[in-house]
Parts: structure tokens; sequence; C-alpha cells
């Protein structure tokens, strides 16, 4: 898939890989900045990190992204997708 067919669907991908718990990672926070996201810090081995969650505002932006996702893939399924094998009979 090329990198402009993905770059609609990366805000949902990101929501996506936050979505079971805190990350930590500077890049998520610079693309999410809408206040989807909300940051804490936490101690791992006497080092702070920098963790990231998804806000309410978050999640739900989430699952409207999944329900275009779903959309959109099945459309491109039907339009790309094998077409059906006659019935041998």
């Amino acid at each position: 898939m090329s990198a402009q067919a993905l770059k609609g669907h990366l805000d949902g991908m990101l929501l996506a890989a936050l979505e079971d718990g805190p990350r930590h990672g500077y890049a998520v926070m610079e693309v999410l900045r809408a206040g989807l996201v909300s940051t804490t810090w936490s101690e791992d081995g006497g080092r702070r990190r920098r963790m990231y969650e998804l806000t309410p505002a978050g999640r739900r932006t989430l699952e409207t992204e999944r329900h275009a996702w779903r959309e959109f893939s099945a459309a491109v399924t039907a339009l790309l997708g094998p077409l059906p094998r006659p019935v041998a009979g």
C-alpha cells in the first residue's frame, strides 16, 4: 500500500495502537495533538518515561476511524478482490 493511501488512516492506526493501554513515544503525541491522547509520567528502572493513552474523545475517534476503515476496506476488497471461480459441476 502506498504512503499516500495510508496517510488518511494513520490517526486510526495510531489510536488503535494505544487502545490496550499506555505507550511511550514522542511521535505518537505529535500526530495526535488534538486532545485524543493524554500523558502521564512513569518511572521504569529509575528512568522517567512519558506514557500516552487514549482520552474518551480518542476512543470515540478510534471507533469512527474503525468504521470508516471497514467501509473503505470492504469497497476496495469488492473492487480488487479475486473473482469468484465457477463451480465445477
